[in-house]
């Protein structure tokens, strides 16, 4: 009996430590592109549209995590990996498709698309229930804390797209307004991420092309440009905002995605007034994911790496990596960093914060690194369906 009890408590104690979670459902959404690819050499090429998927993944086991669902949705890798969302209740995700793919000759090419998917958590499987129209190649978006609000950039209109979730059961989504980022007919800024503050009162958009990242205004549904801009880097791409409200962090992609040189991440000090850039923190060449912890004291970039270059590139590199930032008050700090698969894209925590999770394009996988202190050890990985592009939980 007692040697029961004893071997019940190692069990339970196991379970904890390899990332058991309460029995409620913890959702990542993973967009797959099967429209792209990359021969022996590196280069880039285009295929055929209809295989394109969209995964719902269960992580309440955080090591061994489940898909619960395959959707045949459009999805595409020309865009962050922040296209999509889960709500913080798990009810629905929120997927958008930034290109739709027609035939060029003998070949595909991607031109703005409008669509966003809205799929239900609550079914099993999960579901599609509406798909909307909102703006030109919708890219980035996010969901405020609350849960009732989303904003989308929108790369080829100069746009953010406003959109309502009903009550706190609801799983109606609404597009209620559209906020110009600059007068028509200009230059596109290619507003391509946006984060929301905690506190649901500001917003961070990234103007690519602008090499700036603009202040948003917020006031219930009320989304206003403040016409701020800060000079965050060379080519600001993707952006997320620290849980206590206090950073803004955003990845500089330089003028190529992946080309040797090194690149940053800004770090944006949202307390002071105006917000402004205190530091710039090397990761390497060709950052593109980013995720921070929701538990704090951790962000994460994920770098290319030229891991998704031809192989004749003096860049080339045949894995990506993580690079893991310690936060500390104000201070960010680059503290170590673990090597991915090849042309890695997408980048989740896990809700407690101890888990990092990792789409390898290439692979066409999901790989699962577990954080203890300032390491990250590889402690499992799942098969997708399709090659991920983008990843995201019910957390930034």
């Amino acid at each position: 009996m007692r040697l029961g009890r004893i071997a019940a408590s190692c069990a339970a104690v196991f379970m904890l430590v390899v990332g058991a979670t309460p029995s409620r459902a913890q959702f990542l959404v993973s967009g797959n592109d099967e429209k792209r690819s990359v021969d022996d050499a590196g280069k880039a090429i285009s295929l055929p549209p209809g295989k394109d998927s969209v995964s719902i993944i269960d992580i309440r086991d955080r090591v061994e995590p489940k898909i619960v669902g395959n959707l045949p949705l459009m999805n595409t890798i020309a865009g962050p990996p922040t296209n999509l969302a889960v709500t913080p209740n798990n009810r629905i995700a929120i997927v958008a498709n930034s290109l739709d793919w027609v035939a060029d000759a003998a070949s595909w090419k991607g031109v703005p698309d409008d669509k966003l998917f809205v799929i239900d958590l609550t079914t099993t499987p999960p579901k599609l229930i509406t798909t909307l129209s909102v703006g030109k190649q919708p890219s980035g978006l996010a969901i405020n804390h609350a849960g009732n609000l989303v904003l989308i950039a929108n790369r080829a209109d100069n746009s953010v797209s406003v959109l309502t979730i009903g009550g706190k059961n609801s799983k109606e989504v609404k597009l209620v307004d559209t906020v110009a980022l600059a007068e028509p007919g200009k230059p596109l800024l290619d507003s391509s991420a946006v984060a929301i503050t905690p506190d649901g009162k500001r917003a961070l958009v990234t103007l690519s092309n602008a090499n700036k990242v603009e202040l948003l205004s917020i006031d219930g549904t009320k989304v206003t440009d403040t016409g701020y801009g800060m000079s965050t880097g060379l080519y600001p791409y993707n952006v997320q905002i620290t849980p206590d409200g206090k950073l803004g962090l955003v990845v500089n992609q330089g003028p190529g995605a992946s080309d040797g040189q090194v690149d940053t991440v800004a770090v944006i000090d949202l307390e002071q007034d105006p917000p402004r850039v205190i530091d710039q923190v090397v990761v390497g060449d060709g950052p593109e994911g980013l995720a921070v912890s929701p538990a704090g004291g951790y962000a994460a970039a994920l770098v290319l790496n030229g891991s998704g270059s031809p192989k004749s590139a003096f860049y080339h590199h045949d894995h990506a990596f993580v690079a893991l930032l310690r936060i500390d008050g104000k201070k960010v700090r680059n503290v170590a960093q673990a090597e991915v698969g090849a042309f890695a894209e997408g980048i989740a925590f896990s809700p407690d914060g101890r888990f990092l999770y990792i789409g390898n394009f290439l692979a066409g996988d999901l790989v699962v690194l577990r954080l203890q202190g300032t390491k990250l050890t590889p402690v499992g990985d799942l098969k997708l369906p399709g090659h991920p592009v983008s990843l995201r939980g019910s957390t930034p």
